[in-house]
């Protein structure tokens, strides 16, 4: 999604627009209110965050969407969910087709040159996967060896993820697969000790599969956060999502739902 965005960025330095202004697509908070209804990206396919199971739509990120819904229209189903690709989340909401996206997105510098974000509902980060009952703690990574052999962790090639491990963890011996599925085979065979990827996707992958565990360590903090439309029409919408999540955290809402959901927690800062 990052390569998405710095190409979405690189398009508009070169000169190409959009058809119509941003502005003139997306919808301010008076008009959803006079909808009716708000309209929201979701994932459908990210346990435990946003997923379908029979026919519903259900997860952390769901709750949210909905819980956004009665706060605004005294009804948790006066929403619409409209499940995206990644590489649609942030477009949807500049092209108004969902009023705001709730799909696990983090906030980035380049990202947040074209949308507007949330406070933060969530905070993610890159985490460890394993089957090995030798890897039980952070200690257990800090270690120069695993028996006679160095530390192999299996990394997506190309991710930011890499940086992060080479950062915390420098001695440890990076293998690159090219999907979760072939991190998945080689973690069955032995042939590395653990994958390293984000803890939300994680979790739902030890929640799914029997066998493997998350490791308690976070090698670094990426916050979740509502994607807005960019621009002071939208002011009063920002605000009241942002009052909105602000309320859910002091009221001990969001990490309940996060802890129901089988989300290690973070106190949010």
């Amino acid at each position: 999604m990052r390569t998405t965005i710095a190409r979405m960025v690189g398009l508009g330095m070169l000169g190409v627009q959009f058809v119509v202004p941003p502005s003139l697509l997306a919808a301010d908070l008076q008009t959803i209110v006079n909808r009716g209804r708000l309209v929201v990206a979701v994932k459908d396919n990210l346990p435990p965050l946003g997923f379908s199971e029979a026919g519903r739509l259900q997860g952390f990120e769901i709750d949210l969407a909905r819980r956004l819904a009665e706060d605004l229209f005294g009804r948790s189903d006066a929403v619409e969910l409209k499940p995206v690709n990644n590489r649609d989340r942030i477009p949807s909401v500049i092209n108004g087709s969902v009023d705001l996206a709730i799909a696990r997105v983090t906030n980035t510098v380049s990202r947040a040159r074209i949308v507007h974000f949330s406070l933060p509902y969530y905070f993610d980060g890159t985490g460890l996967i394993t089957r090995s009952l030798t890897l039980q703690t952070e200690a257990d990574l800090s270690k120069q060896t695993l028996g006679s052999a160095n530390l192999r962790i299996a990394v997506l090639n190309g991710s930011s993820t890499i940086a992060t491990l080479r950062y915390k963890l420098p001695h440890l011996n990076l293998v690159g697969v090219d999907s979760y599925q072939a991190a998945r085979d080689l973690l069955d065979a032995g042939t590395v000790d653990a994958f390293a990827a984000d803890v939300s996707m994680l979790t739902g992958w030890a929640q799914t599969a029997s066998g493997y565990r998350v490791l308690p360590v976070r090698l670094s903090i990426e916050p979740l956060c509502v994607v807005l439309p960019k621009g002071v029409q939208y002011t009063e919408l920002q605000q009241r999502v942002n009052r909105a999540i602000a309320q859910w955290q002091s009221e001990g809402w969001l990490q309940k739902r996060a802890i129901y959901w089988g989300l290690p927690w973070a106190t949010l800062k």
